[in-house]
């Protein structure tokens, strides 16, 4: 039996929109037309006011600098910040983090994480009696 195979179309990818915005039009908005789109958290952040170090990464950022490391886990990723490569501190080193559009108002990290997974390995010297016990087969 000849099996009949079809040529399938190249599935097309839709382009990102937040709430009907496209990135491009969201890294044209000014701070004041972003904040209703925000969601409530990230709103109370802006309304607060940002520290003194949240303004200098958004600072860094817009000048272009090339590297940009930070142990600003607390950071809401803004529309301008996508397609940018930040270093994020996970308390033990900087992992790189590639900016998507669907990262867009939440925070620095949830991208970086701070917890790895755990392989134990066998019973060491100074271990009792039966956490010794390893099968031969």
């Amino acid at each position: 039996m000849a099996k009949k195979t079809q040529k399938r179309m190249p599935r097309r990818r839709e382009e990102f929109t937040y709430r009907g915005y496209s990135v491009a039009d969201l890294q044209q908005m000014a701070l004041s037309e972003l904040l209703p789109l925000m969601p409530a958290r990230a709103r109370r952040k802006f309304d607060r006011g940002l520290s003194r170090e949240h303004e200098k990464l958004l600072a860094d950022l817009r000048s272009g600098d090339e590297q940009i490391r930070t142990h600003l886990r607390d950071m809401i990723i803004m529309p301008e910040m996508v397609g940018r490569t930040i270093e994020i501190h996970n308390g033990k080193e900087f992992q790189k983090v590639e900016i998507q559009p669907e990262a867009v108002f939440h925070y620095l990290g949830e991208f970086a994480l701070t917890r790895r997974k755990v392989s134990h390995g066998s019973a060491g010297i100074g271990a009792t009696r039966s956490s010794k016990y390893v099968p031969l087969k």
